[in-house]
């Protein structure tokens, strides 16, 4: 297989392309090899629900990422 890699200004390495006739190749081979998995369990989807009734209700009980970090590190 012919893959190119592809780096960032660093050298760290962020992704591959992959020749057209070898991608009909793996498609082939590995059917479904194209389609995303999106499927997002229900319980999660209430879960987050659930946080942004809570936001709703209470928008000045949030706290931003550092806050919530430090409060965490606080606590072991």
């Amino acid at each position: 297989m012919n893959l190119q890699y592809i780096s960032d200004s660093a050298g760290k390495t962020t992704g591959i392309f992959i020749p057209i006739k070898e991608w009909d190749a793996l498609k082939t081979k590995y059917k479904g090899i194209e389609t995303e998995e999106t499927d997002i369990p229900v319980w999660h989807k209430e879960i987050v629900k659930q946080r942004m009734v809570a936001y709703r209700n209470n928008p000045k009980e949030v706290m931003d990422t550092d806050e919530a970090l430090d409060s965490i590190e606080k606590s072991w």
